[in-house]
């Protein structure tokens, strides 16, 4: 896997409408980890996706009536067993942080990268996740000025809005093995 002009090779390529360009081309520097599960605390299923390309059926369940409106996308998701979905190009502003706030800077869409983990705040992430995360977050940091210190979760720059990822996701996982597969390169 590789990234070419903001895309990932050898995944699934869907389409968001949900994105626009940065300001003045601004490269991402900030990495932003979110869980997502449609309808909440259920996986798999193509809701996720419609979600993302504005196709959500708010008839298919009762908790799509309240989002199927929203115009919101990630960069990528990463499903539970590790299949990677690319929405949005890397160099492009996804729809993905809302109001938010980094180190004292306003609206993180402007300058991040969003991806989606599907999961919930109430259940531990896959071991295929967590590979397939540090393989893209590796990635990322050879391509755009991303360091580990600019990785956080989209509780941190929308407290008190956002939990996720969540209280499951292993932060001394991630970044000890992102720190082993920094060494390594």
């Amino acid at each position: 896997m590789r990234i070419n002009n903001g895309w990932l090779s050898h995944v699934q390529r869907i389409m968001s409408p949900y994105y626009d360009d940065r300001p003045d081309n601004e490269n991402p520097s900030l990495l932003v980890i979110h869980n997502i599960s449609l309808p909440p605390e259920q996986f798999g299923g193509p809701y996720i996706t419609q979600l993302f390309t504005g196709q959500l059926d708010p008839n298919q369940h009762p908790y799509f009536a309240q989002i199927y409106q929203y115009k919101v996308s990630a960069h990528c998701l990463i499903r539970r067993q590790g299949e990677i979905i690319q929405y949005v190009s890397f160099n492009k502003r996804a729809w993905h942080a809302g109001v938010s706030c980094f180190a004292g800077r306003k609206k993180c869409n402007d300058f991040s990268i969003g991806i989606e983990l599907e999961g919930s705040d109430n259940q531990p992430f896959t071991d295929q996740q967590y590979c397939k995360l540090l393989h893209v977050t590796h990635l990322l940091m050879q391509t755009y000025p991303i360091t580990i210190n600019r990785i956080t979760g989209h509780s941190d720059i929308a407290p008190g809005r956002k939990t996720d990822p969540g209280a499951h996701f292993d932060w001394i996982r991630f970044r000890t093995g992102l720190e082993i597969f920094l060494n390594e390169t």
